[in-house]
């Protein structure tokens, strides 16, 4: 079968509509509704902020952590919460899978658009830090944050459709995730900076596909410097990794309706 996007973008319809059906599920009977979309990586900077500067100091380069540490929260959220949805999005249509053809597809990969929609409310907190805290603003920024972002999106994707169709198989992925999730997460710059890393073995760090989107965000944004070579590393991973996911999710797609 082949690992072409060809059947996806024949449904992008019906793309677009789970994916307005995902974001409307999720906040129809919530209160604070898309406000949650920056609660919980405010909550979380708030903290780091409280630790890393009061009790055990960070070093940033001289620029506010909360703008610091936030830059990386954000992307960061969008990793984890895609990859969680996109692991049990089969798995919690068993009913489509088994009665309606669709390109299976549709259902995790719209799973980590809905999430786009959070990340673009998460941001905009971000533009408000940033005012607050008289952080400079680089034009350079609006040509350079989208490959960034296109880097991180064919990592999620690579990554979301692997663990979706495992999942179906193995319902311990899911479980799995979460622990590789938080280990992830601290071999990541999220909370602290690159600089912290031994020269000599950053060359082993940035074979984390995170570390090199992550500095490619704060480089842009704190700097207006253009992404080094650690987002070309990144790319060529997410790259690797997203034609790997695709091939997984083909190779068993037929068995879905099957096994679920």
């Amino acid at each position: 079968m082949s690992l072409s996007t060809a059947p996806l973008i024949s449904a992008h319809e019906l793309l677009v509509a789970w994916t307005v059906r995902t974001i409307r599920a999720r906040y129809q009977q919530s209160i604070l509704g898309w406000f949650w979309a920056i609660v919980q990586p405010a909550a979380s900077v708030a903290i780091y902020s409280v630790v890393f500067t009061m009790v055990v100091p960070v070093e940033t380069g001289g620029f506010p952590y909360a703008v610091f540490s936030y830059i990386a929260v954000v992307p960061w959220t969008l990793l984890s919460t895609s990859l969680t949805d996109m692991t049990g999005s089969l798995v919690g249509n068993i009913s489509l899978v088994q009665k309606i053809y669709f390109p299976r597809q549709v259902l995790p990969v719209s799973a980590m658009t809905a999430r786009l929609m959070d990340f673009g409310v998460a941001a905009s907190l971000l533009v408000v830090l940033m005012v607050a805290y008289r952080t400079p603003f680089f034009p350079a920024a609006m040509v350079y944050l989208p490959l960034v972002l296109a880097v991180q999106l064919m990592l999620i994707t690579g990554l979301g459709l692997a663990c979706a169709a495992l999942n179906v198989f193995y319902r311990d992925v899911q479980s799995l995730l979460v622990l590789v999730l938080q280990l992830w997460f601290y071999a990541s710059p999220v909370i602290y900076p690159v600089s912290l890393v031994p020269e000599n073995y950053r060359w082993l760090y940035y074979l984390n596909p995170m570390a090199g989107i992550i500095q490619g965000y704060r480089d842009i944004l704190l700097t207006g410097a253009a992404p080094g070579l650690y987002l070309v590393n990144a790319g060529v991973i997410s790259v690797l990794l997203l034609v790997a996911g695709q091939w997984i999710f083909h190779r068993y797609e037929p068995l879905f309706a099957d096994i679920i």
